[in-house]
C-alpha cells in the first residue's frame, strides 16, 4: 500500500471509548527512519484527537501516538516480510483497571507494554469514531508515514472490546494463529468490514460504512491463509549494484547502470514442480532463474549474473540480452533473445532436476514441462530459490500467482494450477502438474 491510503469521515460522532479495530498485515520493507508505518489515524489537532497507530521506522515496534503523548510502544519487532501478522487493536477506557483500558494482540498473544506505557485515564476519550477523517495505510496529512506492505480482512467493532479469538483462532493440527474469514461481532454504528475479498474498500458489513481510495490498490492473491513467493527485501549482496523493490516486492528494478545487481525470494523449495512468470519492462539486460539458498544465506556477492561461477553454485539461468542459458557457469545457446515488454516463464522440476523457459507463452529450445521433454538440466540436492537480475537499469516484474505484474491486473483469460494452489493466477497456461510457490503449493 506504498503511496496509497484508505479513508472515510464518519457521518457522526459515536463511542469515542470503546472500540477494537483488527487487521492482517504483510510488511514490504523494513525502512531506518524517524516516519512510522501507519496503520490506522485520526486527524485532529489536539489531546486524543490526533491518533496514529503505526509500526515505528526506527525499530519496527508497534506504536501508539495521540497529539501530545506516546502511549505505548511494544517490544515485540514486526521484522518478517514474508509471513502475515494479524494486529488487533481493542480500547475500554471505561475499565477501572488502567491495563486493561489498551489491549494489543499480535498473532493471537495479548502483548506485554512495558515500553513508555502512558495509559488514558478513565473514560478518555479518543479521536477515534468521532466525526472527522479516518486513514487506513497513512498519516493523511503526511506522506511520509504510509503503510508499505499488503493489509487483508480489516475489521471495525464502534462499541465493543474484543479479544483476538474473536478474528483468528489457532489451528489444531500446526499451532499456528490462523484467519477467521467470517468473523461475528457487532458492528455498532461505525463498524466496518474491508478489504476481506479482494481490494473492494465498500464496506461487506452490513452497515455501508464504505472507504475512498488515494491511490492505486492492487488486488493481490497473498493473503493470510496462502502466503505466495516474493522476492526478499533483507538480503543485499556484496558488491551487488543498487536496486529497489516494490509493489509488495513482487517488482524489482536495477537503480544503476552497473553492475549487475540480483534479487532473490523468499521461499524456496527442495522438491516438487513450480511455475513462475516474469514481465522485462525496462532496460536492455535481464534475466531469470534459481540458487542454490546456501549461496544467498553465505552472501558470496552478487556482482555478476545468476548462474555465474561468480556468484555462487548449482544456479540455472536464462540470459535475457542474449537468449543463453547459464548452468552452473556453462553458457549455452537456447532460445530467443528478451526485449522491454516481453514476458517469460519458468517451469522448474526440481522431482527430475530440470528447468524450462519460455518466452511470450512459448516454450525456448523445444521444451515442454508438462511432458517432461528438452529440458536444460540442473544439478544439486539442495533448496532453491527463484532470482532475476538487471544490468543496465534492468527492470523486471514477477507473478509468482498474485495475479499481477506490478499494479497491472491480469484480466480475460487467465490460467490457473489444476494441483497445489489452485487459487494461484498466471497469464499463461500452467503447465500440467505446476503449481505456484506458496504457502498452498508446496503442501501440494
Amino acid at each position: 500500500m506504498a503511496n496509497t491510503y484508505l479513508h472515510r469521515t464518519p457521518s457522526s460522532t459515536t463511542n469515542r471509548r470503546t472500540w477494537t479495530w483488527s487487521a492482517w498485515i504483510k510488511r514490504s520493507s523494513l525502512t531506518n527512519a524517524s516516519n512510522g508505518h501507519t496503520l490506522w489515524e485520526t486527524e485532529g489537532a489536539n489531546g486524543g484527537d490526533n491518533f496514529i497507530f503505526q509500526i515505528k521506522g526506527s525499530n519496527d515496534t508497534v506504536h501508539l501516538h495521540t497529539y501530545v503523548n506516546d502511549v505505548f510502544t511494544t517490544t515485540r519487532k514486526l521484522r518478517d516480510t514474508n509471513g502475515w501478522y494479524h494486529i488487533v487493536l481493542a480500547i475500554d477506557t471505561t475499565q477501572a483497571t488502567a491495563t486493561n483500558r489498551i489491549k494489543l494482540y499480535i498473532n493471537g498473544e495479548l502483548q506485554t507494554i512495558t515500553q513508555a506505557p502512558l495509559f488514558p485515564s478513565q473514560n478518555f476519550e479518543f479521536g477515534i469514531n468521532k466525526n472527522h477523517k479516518h486513514c487506513i495505510g497513512s498519516h493523511g496529512n503526511n506522506a511520509n508515514y504510509y503503510f508499505d506492505g499488503l493489509m487483508s480482512h480489516i475489521h471495525f467493532a464502534d462499541g465493543t472490546q474484543y479479544d483476538a479469538s474473536v478474528f483468528g483462532e489457532t489451528d489444531a493440527t500446526t499451532g499456528e494463529w490462523k484467519i477467521k474469514t467470517a468473523p461475528s461481532f457487532t458492528l455498532g454504528t461505525n463498524g466496518f468490514t474491508v478489504l476481506k475479498d479482494g481490494n473492494t474498500v465498500t464496506d461487506q458489513s452490513d452497515n455501508s460504512n464504505d472507504f475512498a481510495i488515494s491511490g492505486t490498490l492492487t488486488k493481490t492473491e497473498d493473503c493470510p491463509d496462502n502466503v505466495l513467493n516474493t522476492f526478499s527485501p533483507l538480503y543485499r549482496g556484496t558488491g551487488s549494484g543498487s536496486y529497489s523493490l516494490s509493489n509488495g516486492n513482487t517488482t524489482f528494478l536495477n537503480n544503476a547502470s552497473s553492475p549487475w545487481a540480483n534479487a532473490f525470494t523468499s521461499i524456496g523449495n527442495s522438491t516438487g514442480k513450480f511455475y513462475t512468470e516474469f514481465l522485462h519492462y525496462t532496460g536492455t539486460h535481464s534475466i531469470f532463474g534459481i540458487i542454490n539458498s546456501e549461496t544467498i544465506r553465505q552472501d558470496k556477492g552478487t556482482n555478476d549474473a545468476i548462474g555465474s561461477t561468480a556468484i555462487g553454485q548449482p544456479a540455472a539461468s536464462y540470459y535475457g540480452n542474449s537468449g543463453q542459458s547459464m548452468i552452473n557457469g556453462t553458457q549455452a545457446s537456447f532460445g530467443s533473445a528478451i526485449a522491454s515488454g516481453d514476458y517469460v516463464g519458468m517451469a522448474v522440476d526440481l522431482t527430475n532436476s530440470k528447468i524450462y523457459f519460455s518466452k511470450n507463452g512459448v516454450w525456448q529450445g523445444s521444451g515442454d514441462p508438462s511432458t517432461g521433454s528438452n529440458g536444460l538440466t540442473i544439478t544439486g540436492d539442495t533448496t532453491y530459490v527463484v532470482g532475476v537480475g538487471g544490468y543496465g537499469s534492468g527492470g523486471i516484474k514477477a507473478n509468482f500467482g498474485n495475479g499481477s505484474f506490478g499494479t497491472t491486473q491480469l484480466t480475460g483469460t487467465t490460467y490457473s494450477p489444476t494441483v497445489g494452489d489452485t487459487s494461484a493466477i498466471f497469464k499463461y497456461a500452467v503447465p500440467t502438474g505446476y503449481t505456484a510457490l506458496s504457502t498452498n503449493g508446496l503442501n501440494l
